[in-house]
């Protein structure tokens, strides 16, 4: 068994009836939860607090880290920012998920909420995708003490630069109806619940969504 939830109020989320649950509800179109921020904002740590949040309330989804989507060495001949593997691998993971009823994805990656990265979802997912925009944001502080904290090999110099670069570009290019959520000093579950309540996706009868930890803080160590 496979449980998510506090000890005193757990679901078994592999038991039948849960499955069942999660596949009961018709979907005619996906829905993708865009996650954004610069460097050390904590876009993945804050991505897995909501799949648990989701988990606990038994809300069908998946998670995809989108970094891992284009991470190869050297970029692909004719692919230099490495765009077309990104989308195709994208398409290729969603297909499976899809094929097996999902229609829910939480994705995270630091542009991912900019204008120009809608065609790929649309192309990857169907072209009546629902996208959800989320930016994350942190002060430079905030960041450079994460950044700090996480990258202990050869490459923070350039980590700090970019993650103060783009945190100026995706504040200045990020749609307007992006959901914009502050980080500094808070709670992950906290920052979680927020971007959870940006989707409708899952609530409970008091009309929030239960913590799996309430007291965990967003790591020093968060991912990009």
């Amino acid at each position: 068994m496979l449980w998510a939830g506090g000890s005193g109020d757990r679901i078994d989320i592999g038991s039948r009836e849960v499955v069942d649950r999660w596949h009961a509800a018709p979907m005619n179109h996906a829905e993708v939860l865009l996650i954004g921020g610069r460097a050390g904002v904590g876009k993945t740590t804050v991505g897995w607090e909501v799949s648990a949040l989701l988990r606990s309330e038994a809300v069908a989804h998946a998670i995809i880290d989108g970094d891992f989507m284009g991470q190869v060495h050297p970029a692909p001949k004719g692919d230099p920012h490495r765009a077309e593997i990104t989308e195709s691998n994208l398409t290729a993971v969603w297909a499976n998920f899809a094929q097996r009823g999902y229609r829910r994805l939480i994705y995270t990656n630091t542009m991912s909420v900019l204008p120009e990265m809608t065609g790929m979802f649309e192309r990857a997912m169907g072209a009546g995708v629902e996208i959800i925009r989320v930016l994350l944001t942190a002060s430079d502080e905030t960041a450079h003490e994460r950044l700090v904290g996480r990258e202990l090999g050869s490459e923070l110099a350039q980590e700090l630069g970019a993650s103060a670069r783009k945190a100026r570009l995706l504040d200045r290019r990020a749609p307007a109806e992006t959901v914009r959520v502050a980080t500094d000093g808070r709670l992950v579950v906290d920052i979680a619940r927020e971007v959870v309540a940006a989707t409708g996706w899952g609530t409970t009868r008091d009309g929030g969504i239960r913590a799996i930890n309430s007291q965990a803080h967003l790591p020093v160590d968060s991912s990009q």
